[in-house]
This record gives structure tokens, sequence and C-alpha cells, in this order.
């Protein structure tokens, strides 16, 4: 496992299980004594939701991810959020503004969803015309205004998975080269995900709707919904792994992420075996433990992971393809023909 996605496993551990002894070893009330011994619990929870989670964040998800600084905000709104509702009453009423700022928030959600509705419809429209995947389309249009870029990307994710799932918006895509070998592009696979939904949908319309039937309702039609993204995410690592567009190569692990790569700045395409256990920190595309595909490059590409959240610079990449030697073949005829050019 490559060190960045260690590093954020390590996190999510540490963050649930300081939230969890919060929420379960904080008494209700203060109860200070006079002694320091009777705010240690108290203390501890201090120093684990804003000084522990907010370091190894830093570390852990920005430094070894490379991510944008500002996302430390994140940990502290969610800290200042369970501290809220775990902390002693005495000390939690300090953290009340969160509930005078949820109103706000819900407004400013709301417009988010219906501008995402209507990137959904636009986006939808838009599809019939395209002759490729949208996300690629974003890319390129936002390429040179990172903010933009961050905000657009995972937008494009919802018109994206329609334009996947329904093979008649996708029937001008570009035809594949060949494919990565992910467990996604099994039919098995998709069938399996495809009764997860429908029943994790189907129990939690069941076990909430004697709570809150509005709210069993958006939760099992968010699982239902969750379909077409499975259906996406099968079609794209079935048909569209790897393929060829406007002198670009177009990688999709399957449909959470992608790598857009430049074809002048590939120097060098080899083919043979390379075991992942050699170079872990290697980012290597594919099921399995070894690699037949290596692809050198002059210049840094970005592997746009888990929805673009999580971008990761790379001058090298280790691919497992069914047909490698025919995106050898295929790379080395582009390379002739622009040599002749």
């Amino acid at each position: 496992m490559r060190t960045p996605i260690k590093k954020r496993l390590q996190f999510l551990t540490v963050a649930v299980l300081v939230y969890v002894l919060g929420f379960q070893l904080l008494p209700e009330n203060l109860n200070y004594t006079g002694t320091i011994q009777s705010l240690i619990p108290l203390l501890l929870a201090i120093a684990g939701y804003f000084i522990l989670l907010p370091i190894l964040h830093w570390f852990w998800v920005i430094k070894a991810g490379e991510q944008k600084a500002w996302k430390i905000i994140l940990i502290f709104s969610l800290s200042s959020f369970c501290a809220r509702y775990s902390f002693p009453k005495d000390i939690a009423q300090y953290f009340e503004f969160i509930m005078y700022i949820r109103y706000p928030i819900m407004g400013i959600l709301l417009m988010l969803e219906l501008y995402l509705m209507v990137m959904i419809v636009k986006g939808l429209w838009q599809a019939r015309k395209l002759s490729g995947d949208p996300r690629i389309h974003t890319v390129e249009k936002y390429h040179n205004d990172e903010k933009k870029l961050a905000l657009a990307l995972p937008l494009s994710w919802e018109p994206a998975s329609w334009y996947y799932a329904i093979p008649k918006f996708s029937r001008k895509h570009t035809q594949a080269v060949c494919q990565l070998v992910t467990s996604s592009m099994l039919t098995r696979h998709w069938l399996m995900l495809i009764a997860a939904c429908i029943f994790v949908g189907s129990v939690s319309y069941y076990l909430l709707v004697d709570w809150s039937e509005i709210t069993a309702f958006i939760v099992a039609s968010l699982s239902f919904y969750t379909v077409i993204f499975v259906t996406a995410n099968h079609r794209v690592a079935k048909n569209y792994s790897v393929y060829l567009q406007d002198n670009k190569l177009i990688i999709n692990n399957a449909f959470m992420s992608f790598i857009m790569i430049n074809i002048e700045d590939i120097t060098s395409v080899n083919q043979g075996n390379w075991h992942k256990a050699d170079d872990k920190e290697q980012l290597m595309l594919g099921k399995g433990e070894m690699a037949n595909i290596e692809l050198c490059f002059s210049e840094e590409q970005t592997y746009l992971a888990t929805m673009g959240q999580f971008p990761e610079k790379v001058s090298k990449l280790w691919l497992h393809l069914d047909k490698p030697g025919l995106l050898v073949e295929q790379l080395a005829n582009i390379e002739t023909v622009d040599k002749v050019a």
C-alpha cells in the first residue's frame, strides 16, 4: 500500500477512535471538584479534538497527499461539531454557534443541491453531443485555473455517471485500446453491487420509516440512486479503461479515478513485469501484484483520485492491462507519425 493511502487510513482510524472515546467517556456535566484530576478527561478530549487530530491531518493527509492547506479547516469544523454534542454541557454551550449557523449552512447546501440539479440537466443535454467523457472536457476547460477545476471536477462526475451508465449517451465514445484488469469489469461484481444497493436501500427505509418517513425516503433514494454510479463504474471498467483521444492517453481506474496524459510527455513505454512489492510507493493501476506496462513521463502528470478530491503528481506509472502489446503498438504508431510529420 502506497504511503499517502496508508496515511489517510491511519488518520481515519485515529479520528474515529478519538471521537468515539469522546462521546463515550466524557460526562454530561463538568463536575469540577477543584482538582486538576477532575478535568483530565475534558483536557484530553480538547487535546485530541483540536491539537492531535489537526496535527495528524496536516502531516498524514495534507502533506503526505500533497493536498491544499485550506483543508485543515475541515478537521477543525468537524471537531467543533463533535464537541458541541460530546463535551459536558457547561463547555458545550460555547460551541452553540454551530447550532446558529446550521440554517445558513442548510440554505447554502440547498442552493448547491439546486445548482447540482441544473448541472445534471445541463450535463445530460450536452452529453448527447460530446464525443467523450464530460470529466475530460471539464479538465480541458479549467486546467489553467485550479480553484475552478477543484469545484467543477467533482460536479462533472454526476453527468459523467449518466453518460456512461446509459449506452445511448456514450455510443460516440472513442474506442478503447485495451482494458485495465480490475474487479469492476466483471459482470458478477456489478450484479453484487446492484444487489447491495437495493438491499441497503430497502433495509434503511424499513429501519428509519417509523422514526422519520422523510429521512427514510431520502436515505433509501440515495441508496437506489447509487445504481447509476455502479453501472457507470462497470461500463467504464469493461469498455473504456484505456483509450486515445486528441493526442492524449486517458486511463480510467474504473470510474472513481482517472489520469489524462499528454502523449508528447511520455518518454518511454516499456512492456515487461514489475512487482508492486519491489516499489510500494509507485502508483500502479490495475488488479493484482504485478504490472505489465511502465509509462515514464518528461513532466509530472496528475492522477485524479477519488472523484478528483485527492490529486497526485506522478512521474511514472505502472499498469496491469489485459492486452499490453496493443498499447505499446498504438503509442509507437503515434510516435512514428509525429516523426514523419
